[in-house]
């Protein structure tokens, strides 16, 4: 990728750090070594400021792939320097080299890895999604640490040429369907959050996935319900958010797709609360319709002062980014397999609701960042097999169920059906899943 731009911009560094020694050799007078140099100097900056040659070069996308360009013309510049400079150290005096000029070179040459470097670095950790924390601070802390920094630069190129090409493709994709709008429903979508987030403007629940849908013609609403309160607290503060965007839209009816928690919360709803003709179809992302057993297990063996310190902690925090009466203990327990298996015999599906579900799976403990890798093992010894938090046999609920299981042996988190990594997953690509899911609502008239 950009092979062409890494070559000359490999032939410009070595051209201009080498300049001082090659104009020795070859006898140039100062005026025109130091016109050369100047003019070296120019394209080196002109390299440093756009290492892509391309219309996207000033777009996120391109910040990231210039600094990967910069990084690979680094690596390479530096080792062949390496090389170079050798070689004229030991030939200085049978080719008759100036002391000055081979120094010169040398200082030349580390100045612009010391750029090159610099930039490179920095336009991928401050452009990329994929990098990560981990691989940032790995970065940041061996940057100087000879042969380690060179494995971790070629690994994190590796990961930006991967994100380049898939964005791309993505784009290129939205730009040939535009004007199908695939996500064009009858009714506008809702999308219901689960427990301990919140709706925020800065920090989108849902990743990537809301800007994709209305890219492709989706009308995107939010629940805006409390993180952390009782079912029955969160599905009227949702009846009242449905019937405001009903109200907004005139649209009669909504699709609600709900994550975790959050099908709990519409279920009581559109069962309890009389918002069933509101609504034309729900659809549950890994939600715990049976409960989450560990969950009981927990409560059981807390003690209870314990617990209430916890939740005490939890409220305030919650308080501070929105919640009016955040009730983390009652949250909680409206996730037990005990609570749950009563909420089930007593919210019954309402007639003229559409049910559907959906589930996915981790394959290991390293199948996710933290905090999942860690509780991914605790919920299979009550759960079996789990996303991280909720059992596989928690999450069927309605007239049809989908399992996401895509290839190989990562897995698909609880946090992954929500993009809440902005992660790229080899063989399953969260934006287009829901793409998908709502062109299926569209397909079939809601």
């Amino acid at each position: 990728m950009n092979r062409l731009e890494k070559l000359l911009g490999a032939l410009l560094v070595l051209a201009l750090t080498n300049l001082p020694v090659w104009s020795a050799l070859a006898g140039l007078p100062g005026l025109a070594a130091a016109g050369l140099a100047l003019l070296l100097t120019v394209g080196f900056t002109a390299f440093n400021l756009m290492p892509m040659w391309r219309r996207d070069a000033f777009t996120r996308l391109g910040a990231m792939v210039g600094g990967e360009i910069l990084t690979v013309v680094n690596l390479f510049t530096l080792t062949a320097n390496m090389a170079l400079f050798l070689c004229w150290g030991f030939q200085m005096e049978a080719l008759a080299i100036p002391l000055a000029s081979f120094v010169v070179g040398i200082v030349l040459a580390v100045l612009s890895g010391v750029i090159l470097s610099l930039n490179g670095l920095l336009r991928m950790m401050a452009s990329s999604v994929q990098l990560g924390v981990r691989r940032r601070v790995l970065l940041l802390l061996f940057w100087w640490f000879p042969v380690v920094n060179v494995v971790l630069l070629w690994r994190a190129c590796r990961t930006v040429r991967e994100e380049y090409r898939f964005e791309t493709e993505k784009l290129a994709l939205n730009e040939v369907r535009r004007e199908s709008e695939l996500c064009a429903t009858r009714y506008p979508i809702v999308l219901v959050h689960g427990v301990f987030f919140r709706d925020t403007r800065f920090l989108n629940y849902w990743g990537r996935i809301p800007a994709e849908l209305l890219r492709n013609g989706a009308r995107v609403f939010y629940g805006n319900q409390q993180s952390a309160a009782s079912v029955a607290g969160c599905a009227a503060e949702l009846k009242e958010r449905v019937e405001a965007v009903v109200r907004e839209t005139g649209c009669e009816k909504v699709n609600l797709i709900a994550h975790s928690k959050g099908g709990l919360d519409c279920r009581y709803a559109i069962s309890r609360l009389g918002l069933a003709p509101m609504v034309a179809t729900l659809t549950t992302i890994n939600t715990p319709h049976r409960g989450c057993a560990f969950v009981d297990w927990l409560l059981k063996k807390c003690p209870s002062s314990v617990c209430s310190h916890i939740a005490k902690t939890y409220n305030a925090a919650l308080r501070r980014f929105g919640d009016k009466n955040p009730d983390f203990l009652a949250a909680v327990r409206d996730l037990t397999s005990e609570r749950c298996k009563l909420f089930n015999e007593e919210v019954r599906n309402a007639p003229g609701v559409v049910y559907r579900s959906v589930g996915s799976k981790m394959w290991s403990a390293r199948s996710a960042p933290m905090p999942l890798f860690l509780t991914y093992r605790f919920v299979r010894h009550f759960d079996n097999e789990n996303d991280g938090l909720v059992g596989v046999e928690s999450m069927p609920w309605g007239d049809a169920f989908r399992m996401v299981d895509p290839p190989g042996r990562r897995g698909i988190s609880h946090g992954d059906m929500i993009d809440l990594n902005r992660q790229n997953i080899r063989g399953f690509d969260v934006r287009e899943f829901y793409v998908s899911l709502v062109r299926a609502l569209r397909d079939q008239g809601f």
